[in-house]
């Protein structure tokens, strides 16, 4: 029963149900009106600066915290329960702490970062009590859209920074005080406000917003619709038009839980319906949708922080990221494709034709294809974000059917600003740990001790590497643990001689792995809510089909993966090898190719694997024999059972 519900009568003459004022209703109406023009005015601060950059960056980082900090106070009610009776307090409350964001953002706004008296004789009592309350509220703005985990590691490392000296050994390191540790976490670009913060409010809130007019013009339900008409026709066509869609949305939504849900409202049921068991649509999805933030060409918040922190053009991580993210999808296509087979699933009874799709919505690849040549013509990620976002607009309004009006247009703007919510404090948080990191040099001790563990074996790294980008993703956003991982394995990987874009894009791929492994496989349980599933066989079915992202990394520090300037045979033989894997571990682990597998052959399969992934003496080639001896195997044994 409904609150509504419990607060009403039945009128005695009429017998019509009388609604009783629920409590606080105005108050929620106001604040609700409040949020919408907070929001809808970030956005459009955010696109004016995107065009104008006229505030610096020492300046607009703070700014662009302390905004998105009050909306979260306001959109993130400390009771959010309405009915409860602490509900008012909770939200003056919510009110003083807003009050005490613009206080604290202020003083940073009036703060003369050129005068050098702070860094010889420290900070006056009101901008070290406005240091203090900014990082305090930071955290609050953690917990309230992150959650827990993100608020106690960086707390931690905090914690390390202020009483490191305690600590026994090779992990010691200096104490710093409260004024050193304000000074360099928020009055400088060191820590909170640094490059992480920087891309969160520049790049990578344009492409959320980018992500939010996409939906409203209904280019969503268009890419979902033009997947169905492509592989709806085929075995199990739900689930592969399920993983085609999730790949063209999941880099627009920048998140694979958002996406999961959204893409998955539709996909789930369809799936359901074919025959697929409600935990294998649920791992279906999740796995598709993960891997949309590793697709160009655009990639999810993580790639955009790459390009910042590599100095690589994004047009270069763009290209490299090609053929991985291709090899991804075949990978869950194949699994996807072998589980029809084995549950002998037919196509679906009736789809769309692609031409009447693509008549109805063409003009919706028009932003895409837009935004992908400026980011190959090396233009800035923020002004083709903005562009993308005209872009959108005007394509929307040269058909009828998907034209905006001011509403819409409004609701695109708030959605931007509320969905970058949580990325912008995830970041925040994040350059807490990457400052701590830069001050006590821990970064350095953790590259010993995994190089000390791994016995210099590199194989061995990557998998401590993995271990770690699981337990960070249990509660860190995956572009949270991407940065944590960059400042502290990047090194690492390099000491075993990879270069800096590829040890980068290993630790940007592990960091979404979380999304789809027990324990804790976050998109995988978002799917499972869908399709009425059990969580935990959800998470076993997406990390199944989303193999290739533990995988895939090995390759490219093994293979020439992400080096097609090596030759096309070298890359070419890379590409190869990697797909050979990928099918030999699909066949091996579902025991199926062309009909099922024995023992032995299912043996052979995973024995091809190391053969093919070391290539020791330059024999891989025999490896990749085997299992093309398994599929004429299956297949002549096929036809003759077809005879």
């Amino acid at each position: 029963m409904s609150p509504l519900q419990q607060n009403s009568d039945t009128d005695a003459t009429t017998h019509a149900p009388v609604v009783t004022p629920l409590p606080h209703e105005s108050t929620v109406k106001y604040l609700g009106y409040v949020i919408l023009a907070i929001a809808v005015a970030l956005s459009s601060f955010q696109i004016w600066q995107g065009i104008t950059s006229t505030i610096s960056a020492t300046y607009f980082r703070p700014v662009h915290l302390c905004w998105v900090l009050v909306l979260i106070f306001l959109h993130y009610p400390l009771i959010s329960n309405r009915y409860s009776k602490g509900y008012m307090l909770g939200r003056v409350t919510d009110l003083l702490l807003c009050g005490l964001t613009v206080f604290a953002g202020y003083r940073m706004l009036i703060f003369d970062y050129n005068d050098i008296d702070h860094l010889l004789y420290g900070l006056g009592n009101i901008d070290l009590a406005a240091g203090c309350a900014l990082l305090l509220l930071l955290l609050e703005g953690c917990r309230r859209t992150v959650g827990w985990v993100m608020v106690m590691i960086a707390g931690l490392f905090l914690a390390y920074s202020a009483f490191g000296d305690m600590l026994p050994g090779a992990l010691a390191t200096k104490a710093y005080s409260l004024q050193e540790l304000i000074q360099f976490q928020i009055f400088s670009a060191n820590g909170v406000f640094g490059s992480a913060l920087g891309i969160a409010a520049t790049t990578v809130f344009i492409f959320v917003l980018f992500g939010a007019f996409l939906e409203v013009t209904g280019a969503g339900k268009f890419f979902i619709d033009l997947a169905f008409s492509i592989a709806g026709k085929y075995r199990g066509g739900p689930a592969k038009a399920a993983v085609l869609a999730s790949a063209g949305l999941g880099s627009i939504s920048g998140s694979a839980i958002a996406n999961t849900v959204t893409t998955g409202s539709v996909t789930i049921p369809m799936m359901k319906k074919l025959g697929y068991t409600p935990e294998q649509s649920a791992g279906i999805e999740a796995a598709a949708s993960t891997g949309g933030q590793i697709m160009p060409p655009i990639m999810g918040a993580g790639a955009f922080v790459m390009a910042q922190f590599t100095g690589v053009p994004y047009s270069d991580i763009m290209l490299a990221s090609i053929a991985p993210a291709i090899l991804y999808f075949f990978c869950t296509l194949l699994y996807v494709h072998l589980m029809a087979c084995k549950l002998n699933l037919q196509a679906a009874s009736r789809t769309e034709a692609v031409i009447a799709v693509m008549k109805q919505g063409a003009h919706h690849l028009i932003p895409l294809v837009i935004i992908t040549v400026l980011l190959m013509m090396a233009y800035s990620p923020l002004l083709v974000g903005v562009a993308g976002c005209a872009a959108i607009l005007l394509t929307a309004a040269l058909r009828k059917h998907s034209r905006i009006g001011l509403s819409k247009f409004i609701s695109g703007m708030k959605n931007g600003a509320l969905m970058a919510l949580p990325i912008s404090v995830a970041c925040g948080a994040a350059g807490i740990i990457v400052g701590v990191v830069g001050q006590t040099g821990i970064g350095l001790q953790f590259t010993q001790f995994v190089m000390d563990f791994s016995g210099g074996y590199m194989l061995v790294a990557l998998g401590l590497i993995s271990i770690v980008a699981l337990v960070l993703g249990m509660g860190l956003p995956v572009t949270a643990a991407y940065i944590v991982l960059a400042v502290m394995a990047v090194p690492m990987l390099g000491d075993f001689g990879l270069p800096l874009l590829t040890a980068h894009l290993i630790v940007f791929w592990l960091s979404q792995t979380s999304n789809v492994t027990p324990p804790i496989a976050l998109a995988a349980f978002a799917g499972a809510g869908v399709a009425n599933a059990n969580p935990m066989k959800s998470s076993v079915e997406a990390f199944k089909l989303a193999g290739g992202l533990f995988m895939i990394p090995i390759m490219m520090a093994y293979t020439d993966l992400l080096n097609p300037e090596a030759g096309v045979l070298a890359f070419g033989f890379a590409i190869l090898q990697t797909a050979t894997i990928i099918l030999a571990l699909a066949i091996a682990i579902e025991g199926y190719l062309l009909r099922a597998l024995s023992s032995v052959e299912r043996i052979v399969a995973f024995a091809a694997v190391p053969l093919v992934l070391f290539n020791p003496f330059g024999i891989g080639f025999v490896g990749m024999l085997i299992v093309l001896g398994l599929l004429v195997k299956q297949w002549k044994t096929t036809a003759k059972v077809a005879v």
